[in-house]
């Protein structure tokens, strides 16, 4: 034995001599740098795949957050499910560490990703004009991300296009809301004249981020940074953290800036409301993988993603619904007539869902409507609103309707595309009538809103005003153009981003959230409202709380008021 274990020494001795050379100082099978950005790579295949891939990290959308719309923490829906921790932005406990949406780490990571692709590129021998565009792609990427952390968090630090290691020092402070405005705007300029038209990009690059959406991005900045909260508005006490949340005095004439940006946008042509009108019309939108209202949109795979999630509960496999979302009654009383006059009906009989904006139907399911060949029933004991203990139902006899093909008469479900839109037309139009009208120019304003409403298959009325009355004021134009927006951009995060800053959430996002209950009565269905939800909104809600993950690694960070 003893001569064994000697000659097995030996040979493990020569063994490990002759393979030393082949040892891994790191795995051999990680991607470096130099592997994806390659100087002999004439066609650019891994740099393009890294650009593409940062796209990834762009928000989602839909039932983003723990199964829920991001509108669920609004007014116009309350999440299906009681556990939902979404439900934190509306019970007075959201804190820097339980904040459900936590966008932080994941702007940052886009920003990095963009920097070291902006870095590297250089050296990858693609064509000139190739390489213009990608690197306007990253740019854009990287201010988007920007906006996204400011519409949040107010000011963050702006770092260039630093690519940091681990042995820098990553103590940096936040820039003010002005700083990071200016630097969104900037880069939409300077990124603008190297993106292709919307017009030119092939069906399939579609996805791709054409000029239009780096005009769009900065319109939207400049929508938000002319608003009430932003524009001088700000709640905070201390100087110090004003500057960040915004400027600290107020300009009316920053609206101009958003009429020429929108101008501007809408001068191209090539983006518009795509023909038809009312309730197939407005859907086709979301359904139609390519069409002129959207302008970008997150790319995925067409499947029944959205009608699993959020159609009502009673459909079962293989179209299983889980009916994740109920729309409210306040929001469904938003919707106007059919002749654009504000709904003032009663909400005790079905008789509230006819004669509507069509939108309506599009958007929200109600009691009877049709789905996979049979009516949708969410009345007490009803297939969709079955009360079994535990079963996530509605809460409010409603589900959400809009982003699902339809299967009113189908057996079940097929795939379909649902591209979550981060930009579109419609949004563009909105804007414009809003800053129109707070430079005083009302009829202006009347003439967008016209073109959404006509869409929505609105009738046109006396004087084609789709039931805007003759001598609006400003106030009341105001009003209508918030409500529109509200309908028109529902369940795509715009409504709660936009009671904040128009500075109005302390009172629209206070109170009681209501839905129907609906019972039956012999052959006669009695609806009566009730409450479902009492919402609690404190000033510092009009800032999202930066991650105390963050606040702790980063000794400059200063925190925003009212959280630790």
């Amino acid at each position: 034995m003893k001569r064994i274990n000697h000659f097995l020494l030996v040979a493990l001795i020569l063994l490990g001599s002759s393979c030393a050379k082949k040892f891994e100082t790191f795995p051999e099978e990680r991607t470096l740098e130099s592997d994806v950005f390659d100087p002999k790579d004439q066609t650019g295949t891994l740099s393009t795949a890294y650009l593409l891939g940062i796209y990834s990290f762009l928000p989602t959308g839909f039932n983003r957050i723990s199964g829920d719309f991001l509108d669920a923490a609004t007014d116009d829906a309350v999440p299906s499910s009681l556990a939902s921790p979404i439900v934190l932005f509306n019970n007075g406990q959201l804190t820097s560490t339980n904040y459900p949406d936590n966008n932080w780490g994941n702007s940052y990571t886009i920003i990095r990703r963009s920097n070291v692709f902006l870095k590297n590129i250089p050296v990858v021998p693609i064509p000139d004009d190739l390489r213009k565009r990608q690197v306007a792609e990253a740019r854009f990427l990287r201010a988007f991300a920007y906006f996204e952390l400011l519409k949040r968090y107010g000011g963050v630090p702006l770092v260039g296009d630093t690519v940091f290691n681990l042995d820098d020092d990553l103590n940096i402070p936040r820039n003010t809301f002005k700083e990071c405005v200016d630097y969104i705007v900037s880069e939409c300029d300077l990124i603008t004249p190297d993106l292709p038209k919307g017009s030119t990009v092939p069906a399939t690059e579609f996805g791709r981020i054409p000029s239009e959406a780096a005009m769009a991005l900065k319109l939207r900045t400049l929508l938000y940074a002319a608003s009430p909260l932003f524009n001088g508005g700000g709640f905070e006490t201390k100087p110090e953290i004003r500057v960040l949340n915004g400027y600290p005095t107020a300009d009316p004439s920053r609206w101009n800036s958003v009429i020429s940006a929108a101008e501007s946008l809408i001068a191209i042509g090539y983006y518009k409301l795509p023909s038809g009108a009312g309730t197939s019309a407005y859907s086709s939108v979301f359904t139609t993988k390519i069409n002129t209202d959207i302008i970008l949109s997150k790319q995925s795979s067409n499947s029944t993603s959205i009608e699993n999630a959020n159609a009502p509960v009673g459909y079962v496999a293989p179209t299983t619904s889980n009916g994740r979302t109920s729309p409210t009654q306040n929001f469904l009383n938003a919707f106007p007539n059919l002749n654009g006059t504000a709904f003032a009906g009663a909400t005790t009989s079905s008789a509230q869902y006819e004669g509507r904006d069509p939108r309506l139907k599009a958007i929200i399911f109600h009691n009877g409507v049709q789905w996979l060949g049979r009516a949708v029933q969410t009345f007490e004991g009803g297939l969709d609103k079955p009360n079994v203990p535990f079963k996530v139902q509605t809460r409010t006899s409603y589900y959400l309707r809009k982003f699902m093909g339809d299967f009113s008469t189908s057996t079940n479900y097929s795939n379909q595309s649902h591209n979550f839109p981060y930009f579109r037309f419609a949004e563009v139009l909105l804007s414009y009538a809003e800053a129109l009208n707070e430079v005083g120019r009302v009829e202006d304003a009347v003439t967008q809103i016209g073109k959404i409403r006509a869409r929505a298959g609105i009738t046109a009325g006396t004087g084609s005003r789709y039931g805007i009355r003759v001598g609006i004021t400003q106030s009341e134009m105001r009003d209508l153009v918030r409500n529109e927006r509200r309908i028109e951009l529902a369940f795509e995060e715009h409504r709660f981003w936009d009671v904040r800053r128009w500075k109005v959430a302390s009172t629209v996002l206070s109170g009681s959230l209501q839905g129907v209950k609906i019972t039956q009565n012999g052959s006669t269905l009695v609806f009566e409202p009730q409450d479902v939800a009492t919402q609690t909104f404190r000033d510092k809600y009009y800032h999202m709380p930066i991650p105390y993950s963050e606040i702790i690694r980063n000794t400059k960070l200063i925190q925003n008021e009212g959280y630790y």
